[in-house]
């Protein structure tokens, strides 16, 4: 595990009628091995399922976690993806798709590789 107090990363979920996948896409970004502060955006694009209550749920039953759900007619998963970013304030930002699922050292080797070479992933 590693472990970094002063960055933070945006993850950028956009969701569409993912009441079936969503908690799964949340619990692989909680478990990850690089421990920072990770600011959860969660854009619900219209869904006509109950993933905003399921989110809400989520929300609730992880309070240490910093989940924003965002409510959004729907426009597409390109129009979600882009309102995630217009309220990121991460150092990095992340793409997720609620219907998938992170290894849980996905972002610490990321990070690890990134600074042995001495790139930037997408540094805002």
């Amino acid at each position: 595990m590693v472990e970094n107090t002063e960055l933070k990363i945006s993850v950028v979920i956009p969701m569409y009628n993912a009441s079936q996948s969503i908690v799964k896409a949340l619990d692989s970004v909680k478990y990850q091995t690089y421990k920072c502060t990770y600011q959860i955006l969660v854009v619900n694009d219209g869904s006509e399922d109950c993933s905003k209550e399921t989110v809400e749920k989520y929300i609730l039953e992880n309070p240490q976690m910093n989940i924003t759900l965002i409510n959004q007619p729907n426009g597409g998963v390109s129009k979600a993806r882009n309102e995630g970013l217009k309220r990121a304030t991460g150092d990095y930002i992340a793409f997720l798709d609620s219907d998938d699922e992170w290894l849980p050292e996905k972002i610490e080797k990321q990070i690890i590789k990134a600074n042995m070479l001495g790139i930037q992933i997408a540094n805002k």
